[in-house]
């Protein structure tokens, strides 16, 4: 570690320990105009030997219990190194230079889990319903729900999935290292939007190195740290996808891209299907599409496709309404299809509008209705018409032309003597 940083760290170590409690919130200000002071304490956390360590370990706490929002963000970028400094530590059977890290990690992870009177936080998170439009899906875009009475009574819930309360933990063991871990990144991954780049990539590098160390694809990424294979949960894994797609659309593609395969590479391995679902779903959605490089003072953000709006969506939207039109629509096209065709034109003058009329058998003369034959019969008739006549007269520019052709309708039952059924329907 160079002299130089030595001196900037040694600077920020003693100037925080006589600020009076009316300057932190302008002394967490101003720590973003220090360019020197965030890579000076990255070299002190890779350095698990430095004099500095503790001392940084225990300032970092410090700005993280003070409560100032800024101070805790600040301690949070440098979170993915010190867990990288944990594990490969532990991996590495080098226990006793790791306490300090250790401390930090499990006292961040005691003031999150607890509100600010003491009592035990229970997370909550709400289960998006397909029946309320968000930014990744438009209710008219999945198609009409069936409005039967239980889809009525339960329009408009939301379910919700509790996570805690966590038990306050004093030392890391087997059983709860990586559910203090996973808990971190959660804090971690709530904070991303004012992770810096450095922060980012020391993300991705984490997510990497701990997937692949001791496996062969280590050969591949011409990684020579640790050969130790790390033990990682689902939940954990889940966890890096969070901040890997993040930081995919953040200026990180090449870094993002080669974690995402690293991750997913590891959770094949372990059969995680949480992991594998999350992973692949994120890989699946970036594959065609162009990764814009996103840098520091520009908006931090994820990308989504938007659907389009519900108005848009409306004017082709199928209901039983324009079924029904669309029927009567076709049904008179046929009609005037079949009328001109039969219908002759007059010699002379041109077509005009045809006068249909229907007379039965017996000579009467019948109206037709939208199909339907209307006639007055006299009370207690019995007989029917076999046969119904329909006489067209189209008048031209010469004269009549009359077009006489013979339809039979439906008869309900045999005809005994001479008798039929009622008139019905006139099918053209």
């Amino acid at each position: 570690m160079l002299a130089m940083d030595q001196g900037v760290v040694e600077e920020w170590l003693s100037e925080f320990k006589t600020l009076p409690e009316t300057a932190v919130s302008g002394y967490a200000a101003s720590l973003k105009e220090k360019a020197t002071l965030v890579p000076a304490l990255y070299k002190v956390i890779r350095e698990n030997y430095s004099d500095l360590l503790e001392p940084v370990c225990h300032q970092l706490f410090e700005f993280y219990r003070s409560g100032e929002p800024r101070l805790q963000r600040f301690t949070l970028q440098f979170l993915p190194e010190l867990l990288w400094s944990f594990l490969s530590v532990g991996a590495g059977r080098d226990l006793h230079c790791s306490g300090c890290i250790e401390a930090l990690l499990l006292g961040i992870y005691n003031l999150e889990i607890v509100d600010k009177d003491g009592q035990s936080k229970v997370l909550t998170f709400t289960v998006p319903s397909l029946s309320k439009p968000s930014v990744y899906h438009e209710p008219s875009t999945i198609g009409s729900l069936a409005l039967t009475e239980g889809a009525l009574a339960n329009h408009g819930l939301s379910r919700v999935v509790y996570s805690g309360p966590y038990l306050q933990r004093e030392t890391f063991t087997a059983q709860n290292r990586f559910e203090v871990l996973t808990f971190l990144l959660l804090c971690y991954n709530a904070a991303l939007s004012y992770m810096s780049t450095t922060s980012l990539q020391s993300l991705c590098q984490l997510s990497s190195r701990v997937c692949i160390c001791g496996y062969p694809r280590q050969q591949l990424r011409r990684y020579k740290g640790i050969n130790t294979r790390m033990m990682v949960t689902s939940e954990f894994l889940v966890q890096l996808i969070t901040g890997i797609h993040f930081a995919l659309y953040n200026g990180e593609s090449d870094q993002g891209s080669k974690a995402l395969d690293d991750v997913l590479y590891r959770a094949q391995l372990e059969l995680y299907p949480e992991a594998l679902l999350v992973g692949n779903a994120i890989k699946s959605s970036i594959q065609g599409a162009a990764l814009k490089s996103n840098k520091e003072g520009t908006v931090r953000s994820i990308q989504v496709e938007i659907t389009p709006t519900a108005p848009r969506i409306s004017r082709n939207a199928v209901t039983s309404l324009s079924i029904r039109g669309h029927r009567w629509k076709r049904h008179e096209a046929e009609e005037n299809s079949v009328e001109s065709t039969d219908l002759s034109p007059a010699g002379g003058g041109g077509g005009g509008i045809p006068e249909i009329s229907v007379t039965g058998v017996g000579g009467e003369r019948l109206g037709v209705s939208n199909g339907e034959v209307l006639r007055s019969r006299p009370e207690g008739e019995g007989s029917t018409l076999g046969g119904v006549g329909i006489i067209g007269t189209e008048v031209g520019g010469g004269g009549h032309q009359e077009v006489r052709r013979q339809k039979s309708v439906r008869r309900g039952q045999h005809l005994e003597d001479g008798g039929g059924t009622p008139t019905g329907r006139v099918h053209f």
